[in-house]
């Protein structure tokens, strides 16, 4: 009978073994997932900065797209602006060589005066 106490003991000491350790494998299963839920609760919160950034971001985009339309009528009279200046430094450089023409043909009447 002592065989049979003594086995039972052993058995009744496995199985607490087993028991204490997929007592401890639970636990740290379940402070594996509480972690993770802490976690996930802290990254949802700074998602939720994100979106109330983002939403900050979009109201100014919104804000410099309507100040920037008031800006396109100004940037069309500066294109218009920009071609007349052009215009005219062509007619400046026609005149200014016509000038030179002039200039060179009175210096070359006031050198040879009997030629005219």
């Amino acid at each position: 009978m002592a065989a049979k106490d003594e086995l039972a003991e052993s058995l009744n000491d496995l199985f607490t073994s087993v028991s204490t350790m997929v007592k401890s494998e639970l636990q740290g299963t379940t402070n594996h997932m509480e972690l993770l839920e802490k976690m996930n609760l802290r990254v949802a919160e700074e998602y939720k900065g994100f979106g109330d950034v983002a939403s900050g971001l979009s109201v100014f985009v919104e804000q410099l797209r309507s100040k920037t339309g008031s800006f396109d009528e100004y940037v069309k009279q500066i294109d218009v602006i920009d071609q007349q200046v052009t215009e005219f430094e062509a007619v400046v450089s026609v005149l200014d060589r016509y000038v030179a023409m002039l200039e060179s043909k009175v210096q070359s009447v006031y050198q040879n005066p009997s030629s005219s």
